[in-house]
């Protein structure tokens, strides 16, 4: 259930600007030339590095005081040591935070659930690194959580983060600033994405495998919490019913797009990050089709997500964040966190 799982030293890949149609995919494939739209709103001279290293650090920050160490101890040491793990790079809560601003939204309105998602996250991949799930024993450059305090303890680490997450949206989020109402669409939405229809459906067909399962896979594990983060920041901002659904398409192709460059720069690399690489061949777009069409499957995710910000050009220079993390996504241009994940 990775947003972001990144191999930040590795080279870039070329990208081909031409394809053509591929894999049968929920999420809908568009032509891979730029529009004329597209092209007026540069990123050039946007900084996406120092926007996200700063976001980073006001997360690391907030992040820090949400989860004080308490009775019971242990568990709280537990939920700690993922959430706050040096590799984090904070994708959607920085996403989150993006699409907020992007619609007038104050950053301080978004901070609480950008929080949550980074709790929601972190929950997520303390539950898929257990032995009974994808039996990863590391994670974000340290020993998996299950690895250092014991499964029992992971597990309940992972179910204390999940309502803390919710909590923490309602208990820390300005009433000046954002509507009931907001929120508990906010709620509703990160439940979703977390739930049996979520995520948890993609870690089942990724243990239980089947035909085609791959996409499933993909869009479930990892398109959902890029979902998730976009479109949590466009209610907390009053975004309209097209915009939201626009941020919802955005998010899930970036999502994806994050975890098949992660797979195509692994077998560049001819390297093996994750155990479930071994467990569950054909489980990545690489793995099933191999590189060339896992090339074209990016190039068109990349496509998509840009195509859906071309809608909401009336915001000006607002979305750029968003295009920048599309590109970013794909080349991987630079570092962010601590350089490992």
């Amino acid at each position: 259930m990775v947003f972001s799982t990144v191999i930040t030293s590795s080279p870039h890949l070329y990208f081909p600007k031409t394809t053509v149609p591929i894999i049968q995919r929920a999420i809908r494939t568009c032509s891979a030339s730029l529009s004329t739209d597209q092209q007026r709103i540069s990123t050039s001279q946007f900084d996406l590095k120092t926007y996200w290293t700063t976001l980073i650090q006001e997360i690391n920050h907030k992040l820090d005081e949400a989860i004080p160490v308490q009775y019971p101890q242990k568990i709280y040491e537990a939920m700690r040591y993922s959430v706050l793990a040096k590799g984090a790079k904070r994708a959607p809560p920085v996403m989150c935070v993006a699409a907020c601003e992007l619609f007038g939204g104050h950053r301080l309105a978004a901070f609480p659930t950008a929080c949550a998602l980074e709790m929601v996250h972190a929950a997520s991949l303390i539950h898929d690194d257990l032995p009974c799930m994808d039996d990863d024993p590391s994670r974000r450059g340290q020993p998996s959580n299950h690895t250092t305090f014991g499964v029992d303890m992971a597990i309940l680490a992972g179910d204390a983060l999940f309502p803390l997450g919710f909590r923490h949206i309602v208990s820390h989020t300005p009433t000046d600033l954002v509507p009931e109402t907001h929120l508990l669409k906010v709620i509703a939405e990160i439940a979703r994405a977390v739930g049996s229809t979520g995520m948890a459906a993609g870690q089942f067909l990724d243990l239980e495998g089947g035909p085609n399962a791959v996409d499933f896979v993909q869009e479930k594990k990892y398109g959902e919490m890029g979902e998730c983060s976009a479109v949590c920041g466009g209610l907390l901002a009053g975004a309209s019913d097209e915009e939201i659904q626009r941020l919802r398409r955005y998010g899930r192709a970036v999502g994806v797009l994050y975890q098949v460059v992660d797979d195509m720069l692994e077998a560049k690399m001819d390297k093996e990050i994750h155990k479930d690489k071994k467990k569950n061949t054909g489980k990545s777009y690489v793995a099933a089709y191999g590189v060339e069409k896992a090339m074209e499957v990016a190039e068109d995710l990349r496509a998509q997500a840009k195509k859906e910000l071309d809608g909401l050009e009336k915001y000006g220079e607002k979305v750029v964040p968003l295009y920048s993390f599309v590109d970013y996504a794909a080349d991987r241009g630079f570092g962010v966190g601590d350089e490992v994940e």
